[in-house]
């Protein structure tokens, strides 16, 4: 008898929890304002690229205050490694100096607010209200979604249709957690071009057909 999406939800919620006990972001960061920087640098990137760089942009500019008085050139100086690094760093600069002229230097804690900020949008929204503020709300990211299509917790086909699905059926309590088992698994272990199946601990409730 196959599972509901819900049923599937408390086995995936015991057996990935086992797998990842307190799992939290792979990007380093010491403050909500670092969070939001690595996040919007992480977009077509890795969060190994990203750590790499802030490493070292931290050292330099730890705040929104001290980034907000570089210049350009300098910010793209630190982050040239990655991805589309000048729309990056225009953003990241931008991001800086309206926090400190409209929230004194401080990241807001609302969606909205936080997505009026250069360079965020709705996952990276997502991704600072559930690490840094430990909001109830679900960042949908490539390996999320594909990750609960798979399984068959949902049948979506875009980011934002697997966010509102994922919402319906995941008990509030377990989102935070949940959106990082989904994560990890999707990184580690169902991963996109080669899904490792058989040594997948969740392969018993997944209804991805190529598992067999």
């Amino acid at each position: 008898m196959a599972l509901t999406p819900e049923e599937k939800i408390v086995f995936l919620n015991q057996a990935l929890g086992g797998k990842y006990p307190n799992p939290k972001s792979e990007l380093q960061y010491d403050s909500p304002f670092q969070l939001l920087v690595s996040t919007i640098m992480a977009a077509q990137a890795t969060d190994r690229q990203v750590n790499i760089i802030t490493r070292e942009l931290f050292k330099y500019a730890p705040d929104a205050e001290s980034i907000s008085r570089m210049e350009l050139d300098t910010v793209i100086s630190f982050v040239r490694s990655i991805n589309y690094y000048n729309t990056k760093a225009k953003n990241i600069l931008e991001a800086s100096r309206i926090l400190v002229t409209r929230y004194n230097g401080k990241v807001p804690e609302t969606r909205e607010e936080l997505e009026s900020l250069p360079g965020v949008g709705r996952k990276t929204a997502n991704v600072v209200l559930s690490n840094a503020f430990n909001q109830a709300v679900m960042p949908v990211d490539t390996h999320v979604h594909r990750v609960s299509n798979r399984i068959g917790l949902v049948k979506t086909e875009k980011p934002e249709q697997t966010e509102t699905e994922l919402m319906k059926i995941i008990p509030e309590a377990w989102v935070i957690d949940f959106h990082h088992y989904l994560l990890l698994h999707g990184r580690y272990t169902c991963k996109a071009k080669k899904p490792e199946c058989p040594r997948c601990g969740v392969r018993i409730v997944c209804d991805y057909p190529e598992k067999n």
